[in-house]
């Protein structure tokens, strides 16, 4: 995938910082992990794995293998085995980082919080729904505590609970959980942010599983509309968002449509994932039966 022209001067001077910085393990390794980070955001997944693997190895060395600097750098790796569908690689990273923090800050601490959220998320990928709400649940609770309820980290700890609450069969505490989160998204953000994007989605999944496809598509179609405007157009975040759109399209018969964008996503999400990632999957078998009505709920 062609990078968006106005990421270029950021990846070249992280290269720079790197290049610059090779006698020096703290500058060096946090612009490691700033441009793995970024080409995991655009979409550019071998590369920043390649990257993070090399990155870990190297704050291990240079900072001890408890430090707080590797916890980040598992962190960020385990975030980007998620959207590549190395699961259990992500649990073990993440479950390792939790570990160095809470010795080291405790267990009321953001960082512990973004942990927990960051486990909810890696279980809700998977489908472990009641795996995964407890973790989401705690890091709510621990960024309430520590910020009070309307705070911007505690909406996008809501958005996160709520798609998990809503994958257990609490599809109302879910609806309420987005809509709290929403309100403070607009609120902060305004209307182009990506997590309005988000849960517009996520809102649109609630209204799709309970057969209201009209309003689904519409809030698909809003939210895919904000990621490809934000992210791209052959951003691999898209891919969720035009399934579930194909799928309510199919439900209702309208099956040209359904196709279009089941292989549209196929097309985005194969360059970048594994073979069996879930969505890749569904992309698959939705275009397979995009000739006759399938049962198959959204993904959020």
């Amino acid at each position: 995938m062609t990078p968006p022209r106005e990421t270029e001067p950021t990846e070249d001077s992280l290269r720079a910082a790197i290049d610059c910085h090779r006698h020096d393990p703290t500058r060096r390794l946090g612009a490691q992990l700033a441009l793995g980070r970024l080409w995991r955001e655009r979409g550019d997944y071998r590369r920043a794995g390649i990257l993070l693997a090399l990155t870990l190895g190297a704050a291990e060395h240079a900072y001890g293998p408890d430090s707080p600097d590797v916890a980040t750098v598992c962190n960020e790796w385990g975030v980007l085995g998620k959207y590549t569908g190395h699961f259990d690689r992500s649990q073990a990273l993440y479950l390792r980082a939790l570990a160095i923090c809470e010795n080291t800050y405790g267990s009321d601490h953001d960082i512990v919080a973004t942990l927990c959220h960051n486990l909810g998320g890696l279980a809700h990928a998977r489908g472990a729904h009641h795996e995964g709400e407890p973790w989401a649940a705690r890091s709510v609770s621990i960024r309430t505590r520590l910020h009070g309820p309307d705070h911007l980290l505690v909406a996008a700890d809501r958005a996160a609970w709520a798609a998990l609450l809503d994958g257990c069969g609490r599809s109302g505490d879910a609806e309420t959980q987005l809509r709290a989160a929403l309100t403070v998204f607009q609120r902060v953000h305004g209307a182009e942010h990506y997590e309005i994007a988000v849960t517009t989605h996520n809102l649109a999944a609630l209204q799709h599983r309970r057969g209201h496809h009209t309003a689904a598509i519409d809030d698909y179609t809003r939210a895919l509309a904000l990621k490809a405007r934000l992210l791209g157009d052959s951003h691999p975040d898209l891919a969720t968002t035009l399934v579930n759109l194909a799928t309510a399209h199919r439900q209702r018969g309208e099956l040209d449509q359904a196709a279009l964008h089941y292989t549209r996503a196929i097309a985005i999400l194969t360059p970048h994932v594994t073979s069996d990632h879930p969505t890749l999957s569904a992309a698959r078998q939705g275009l397979s039966l995009s000739r006759t009505e399938g049962t198959h709920g959204p993904l959020v």
